[in-house]
């Protein structure tokens, strides 16, 4: 295994992660982990896939993320780290999936649509 690369997906983020034996290092566009995403319960997020399989440790992973906010950002990271970990082996996919790692969050923004304020709401009514 040289590199394994795996694409995760949430609300308008895109994370690309390449996953490499090495020491437990993650970088994610090119800074630690801890200093990019500063939020703790999704910097834990980021390393759960991890702990969830024992590979803590054992694999370097860079990642590339873009779009969104700092919650869409995390999520997609840690999708892309399940899903390259199960590219890796495949016997990890039932612990990630318990914790519903390996499924892609499809929802997305509704868009505002004209004559409206918001993408459901209307002005107040006015009778007179």
């Amino acid at each position: 295994m040289s590199q394994i690369n795996a694409v995760g997906r949430r609300k308008a983020s895109i994370s690309r992660a390449f996953l490499s034996h090495g020491t437990g290092k993650v970088t994610i566009n090119g800074k630690d982990y801890k200093e990019y995403i500063t939020v703790p319960h999704l910097s834990d997020l980021i390393v759960l896939p991890f702990k969830l399989t024992d590979t803590e440790g054992k694999f370097d992973i860079k990642i590339n993320v873009n779009g969104g906010g700092i919650k869409g950002q995390a999520e997609a990271i840690a999708l892309s780290i399940a899903r390259a970990l199960v590219k890796e082996n495949a016997e990890h996919k039932p612990a990630l999936k318990a914790k519903d790692l390996m499924t892609r969050d499809a929802r997305v923004v509704e868009r505002k649509k004209p004559g409206l304020r918001k993408a459901r709401k209307k002005t107040q009514f006015s009778k007179r």
